[in-house]
């Protein structure tokens, strides 16, 4: 059978989507990568924001009246299954169910299988068991850049996030696995890895036997063929002095600190239970950059919070200024059914001063970004293609810059590039050489 993926929201759901199409594979069927080519599409979903799902109830209709036959898995799926069904899903799959894509594609099952226990046991082992699963039936998106999973779920319970009930408690990987998975795709290729967790640094807290990201760091870290570690996403107050001085102290894992701050009122973030102050996440940006040679930070904000006043509006803008993030996912307040602030909190902040507080924000974002990319120009810099689009080829620093430059240069090559040319987004650059016998930093 012919089957079309259309995945929506994080790495974690890209990640989901891989080991699902390898399930097919390894069954039997086709994965396709246009629509008219499919006999079924799989929908795979993200709850996080309400525009989102929204995409995804407004593509399960337009997918039912062309005839197709359509499956949902992911986030929408583990919280919002009747729903699914009434818009005419064929079948629906929740984050803790992956295993079942294959029957469910076969039409062997029928509908809902988000709660089932014998699934949830059998996504426990396919988490724990890498060679089974996570090696063997993965179809990768990229064959020089891989996602792999090291813990799943979460256990801070934001108030206004739905993460803790589509993805559960944290639950960590058994290092020997994650260490075994990495051997195999150095083996295979790879020399780009992304270690991915709601939480990521919260990975071996539930194992209590001494794993933590910063001693998997060490484990791996002379892999061969392995250029560059990243890891993703990181939660201000379980980033440790031990994961920062391992960072400082290996070139090749990123400087990039993804650290969400989602506000810079204390009182807003007290409201959405975040576990630390302004002042303490500051004071880990400051910790960070002192001992981290190049650290830069990536972050999330919401716009909007039920009681965000002006004043709190502005504490989050000079946090931001402060900050200076090298990259920033600015979102708007949605209310998620089921979460504690759905709940308790009245969405109170009209939606036309969400969208002004949106274009400031953005604007002064905007202004940050060009101000920190013009201070690159004319610095050679390293970095591994990724890919090539409108006949340029693209790829990242070390510290998480998109660069382009001209030419056809294939994925996953390490090349030296002198910057010409900033905007906001992209540096532009041209190529000095590939880089044959270094590592690129």
């Amino acid at each position: 059978m012919r089957v079309f993926f259309k995945t929506y929201g994080c790495q974690m759901n890209i990640r989901d989507s891989e080991i699902m199409k390898g399930l097919l594979v390894r069954t039997g069927h086709e994965i396709v990568g246009e629509l008219p080519k499919a006999d079924v599409v799989v929908i795979n979903t993200c709850a996080v924001r309400a525009k989102s799902e929204n995409k995804a109830y407004s593509l399960i209709g337009r997918l039912k009246k062309r005839g197709f036959r359509v499956g949902v898995t992911g986030c929408v799926a583990e919280i919002a299954s009747r729903s699914l069904k009434n818009l005419g899903a064929d079948f629906v799959i929740g984050t803790r169910a992956l295993t079942s894509i294959v029957d469910a594609v076969e039409g062997k099952i029928d509908l809902d299988l988000s709660d089932r226990l014998s699934e949830i046991e059998k996504i426990v082992d396919m988490f724990d068991n890498t060679s089974r699963m996570s090696q063997l039936v993965t179809v990768r998106t990229s064959k020089h850049h891989a996602w792999v999973n090291i813990i799943s779920g979460c256990n801070k319970f934001c108030t206004y996030c739905i993460v803790p009930y589509t993805r559960g408690r944290e639950v960590s990987r058994p290092m020997k696995n994650v260490i075994k998975e990495v051997k195999a795709l150095s083996k295979s290729g790879y020399n780009q890895i992304t270690f991915l967790g709601q939480n990521v640094d919260s990975y071996g807290k539930d194992m209590n036997d001494g794993t933590t990201l910063a001693e998997l760091f060490r484990q791996v870290y002379d892999v061969e063929n392995i250029k560059r570690f990243w890891f993703l996403t990181s939660y201000p107050s379980d980033i440790t002095d031990e994961l920062i001085e391992v960072v400082a102290e290996r070139p090749r894992i990123s400087r990039n600190f993804h650290l969400p701050a989602q506000s810079g009122s204390n009182t807003i973030l007290k409201r959405m239970n975040r576990q630390y102050t302004r002042e303490e996440y500051l004071e880990l940006i400051q910790k960070i950059r002192s001992k981290v040679d190049g650290a830069s930070i990536g972050g999330d904000i919401i716009v909007g919070f039920p009681g965000e006043t002006d004043e709190d509006f502005e504490e989050t803008l000079s946090l931001v200024k402060e900050v200076k993030y090298v990259r920033l996912n600015i979102a708007p307040y949605s209310p998620r059914r089921g979460t504690v602030a759905s709940k308790l909190y009245n969405d109170d902040v009209s939606k036309a001063v969400k969208k002004k507080r949106m274009a400031v924000l953005s604007k002064i974002q905007h202004a940050i970004q060009l101000e920190m990319n013009e201070s690159f120009v004319g610095k050679t810099v390293d970095i591994i293609v990724e890919g090539k689009t409108g006949g340029k080829s693209f790829g990242r620093t070390i510290d998480n810059r998109m660069i382009f430059l001209e030419g056809d240069i294939p994925e996953g090559e390490c090349v030296k590039v002198k910057l010409n040319h900033a905007t906001a987004g992209p540096i532009y650059g041209e190529l000095v050489r590939k880089v044959v016998s270094e590592v690129a930093q």
